[in-house]
């Protein structure tokens, strides 16, 4: 007979770690950030794992994703065509009339508060279309 593996699912939480991890480089970092910024926000926003390995996190529907690439990380908001920028932190997806994003390259100036209050803008909006 044989012997059952007792070993526990990972988490999306522990995927979305080891992705970071395996980054290495400033990419892992950033990723990191972003994610961290909307946990700042909304400790409780689910995280999952969507679009082949893509982290996602949400709040009564999606906030942003946090994309890897060779060159960049890119924050995406589901719904950020619909969000003020007085920061304007938007610097990619701007021709679309939903989604916006931010790429993030090595050793950029991150402005942390300006995108916190991005994320809340996406959760506000979010919770508005629930009530």
């Amino acid at each position: 007979m044989e012997e059952q593996n007792n070993i526990e699912p990972k988490s999306v939480s522990q995927l979305i770690d080891e992705k970071i991890e395996e980054l290495g480089d400033w990419r892992g970092q950033m990723l990191a950030m972003v994610r961290n910024l909307v946990k700042q926000v909304d400790p409780d926003a689910i995280e999952e794992l969507k679009w082949r390995g893509t982290p996602v996190w949400s709040h009564d529907g999606m906030i942003c994703t946090g994309e890897p690439y060779k060159t960049a990380v890119k924050m995406t908001f589901a719904k950020g065509a619909l969000l003020n920028d007085p920061s304007h932190i938007f610097n990619s997806s701007m021709d679309g009339n939903t989604r916006r994003a931010i790429d993030f390259h090595e050793n950029d100036e991150v402005d942390e508060e300006g995108i916190k209050e991005l994320i809340r803008a996406a959760i506000a909006l979010n919770e508005s279309k629930h009530k």
